[in-house]
């Protein structure tokens, strides 16, 4: 099937043979089982497997898992040398290929180097200040009208991700779902879920199947609408902007090209913030003493229930420091795989081209000599002063350098109007002893879609 088709082959000017263990023997590690390697062991309790492999070999070890050879690099220090690239030595788009490539191809993530900063220039257009001003209002009114019946016992998870998925198409469509809502959500689940899948063939019954069935859906959805957006000028939300946005010599990007992007940003910018808006409602409910801190903050920006403006949530300093120590605490891309295009030494290795190197937010957010308890939710940590004090890559959940996520800044303004619209109309909390068990990977969410209880105010 077309949409099966692999993107990432030698017809890129930077491609390289990916190693194999024979290549990397000499770096200290596991090869694990027959062919499936470690994978089995990764995904029951990645966290946990991460530990361990580091307490036995150091910072710098090798693994085979998911299909191959794959060299972890762990700590701030690593994080610097793979997210700055400085000398173009590593491939984002041959590090997330093998993981992605059927799934969301072309995305801006597997990208690299001048595609990649063409690109992201053309695409930045929906996030300059005006088309912020006016997603800032849609999230306001979307928020107040979807949480006004939260009320009671809530299974926050699935709430959450409908309201995500609501203003992602309003911000980013100019128009709701409708009745594709239910299908486009499940598309989108089931191409997520199929990024870990064990079975690396779009296979009928396996993840990566249902996954390229629902890159199929998406492209239905987007494709024959992109004629009309382009002949609408009137038309200003993020998609009709993708489909009349040019590149630095006046072309238009491919059809195929916007339906990757949209896909790939519709993915992010709803299923990122579900997942980091869960694990700080989570957070918060546990610590009813910072909710309260947040509450009061709110309140003194806006009365209880105000739509803000995108002024007004500069203001809101506590609930940002909040944010980042859940992001810090259950980051939404636990690890962030690259591929190097060339020979490069790191903790007294020589690790060679072609080796499928990651880094792991989850690791360094967790590292003792950077964040002292680090179990222990604190906001503060991420005040001026101590930030000052740590090194600027022990805190990575949008990435850095020229791949630092491009929809940072619509997370933090949906975040902060959502938490304003929550903590000054209700109470929040879960049952004593509560505690629900985190799925990881491939974006962390509750097991069970996390039940709190909203008490209005």
């Amino acid at each position: 099937m077309a949409s099966a088709t692999l993107h990432l082959d030698s017809g890129n000017p930077h491609w390289v043979p990916r190693t194999t263990n024979n290549d990397v023997s000499h770096i200290p590690g596991e090869d694990g089982l027959p062919v499936l390697g470690n994978t089995l062991k990764m995904l029951r309790d990645p966290t946990k497997f991460g530990m361990d492999m580091f307490h036995k070999y150091g910072p710098v070890y090798r693994n085979n898992a998911f299909g191959g050879a794959n060299i972890a690099l762990l700590g701030p220090e690593a994080n610097e040398l793979v997210l700055m690239n400085k000398d173009k030595l590593f491939s984002s788009e041959q590090g997330w290929g093998p993981v992605l490539n059927l799934l969301f191809p072309r995305g801006l993530m597997l990208m690299d180097f001048d595609h990649h900063r063409i690109d992201r220039r053309a695409l930045g257009i929906a996030f300059k200040p005006e088309p912020m001003k006016s997603y800032a209002a849609l999230m306001g009114d979307t928020i107040g009208t979807q949480t006004a019946n939260w009320q009671g016992p809530v299974t926050f998870y699935p709430a959450i991700k409908q309201l995500t998925l609501d203003i992602a198409a309003g911000a980013f469509l100019g128009l709701p779902l409708g009745g594709e809502a239910d299908k486009i959500n499940e598309a989108f689940v089931d191409m997520v879920q199929a990024s870990i899948g064990v079975v690396r063939r779009p296979l009928p019954f396996t993840k990566m199947g249902k996954g390229v069935k629902g890159r199929e859906a998406i492209i239905a959805y987007f494709k024959p609408q992109i004629a009309e957006r382009r002949r609408n000028e009137n038309r200003q939300d993020m998609f009709s902007q993708f489909c009349r946005a040019t590149r630095e010599d006046g072309s238009l990007m491919s059809e195929d090209e916007v339906v990757d992007h949209m896909s790939f940003l519709m993915m992010a910018a709803h299923d990122t913030i579900t997942s980091s808006a869960t694990s700080l409602i989570w957070l918060l409910a546990k610590h009813p003493e910072w909710q309260e801190k947040l509450r009061q903050e709110c309140l003194n920006v806006a009365p209880a229930g105000a739509v803000l403006t995108l002024e007004q949530l500069g203001s809101l300093t506590l609930t940002e420091y909040a944010f980042k120590e859940a992001l810090r605490l259950i980051p939404p891309v636990p690890t962030m795989p690259r591929r190097a295009l060339r020979d490069f030494e790191f903790g007294g290795y020589r690790i060679p081209k072609g080796s499928a190197v990651g880094i792991s937010p989850s690791f360094v957010h967790f590292m003792e000599d950077y964040w002292p308890d680090p179990e222990r939710f604190d906001p503060m940590r991420h005040s001026p002063d101590q930030v000052r004090e740590r090194h600027k890559f022990a805190w990575v959940p949008f990435g850095g350098g020229a791949h630092m996520c491009l929809g940072l800044h619509f997370a933090y303004m949906q975040i902060k109007i959502l938490i304003h619209r929550l903590l000054t109309t209700r109470q929040i909390s879960v049952a004593e002893g509560y505690a629900p068990d985190w799925q990881l990977w491939p974006i962390p969410k509750p097991r069970d879609g996390l039940h709190v209880t909203m008490t209005p105010l």
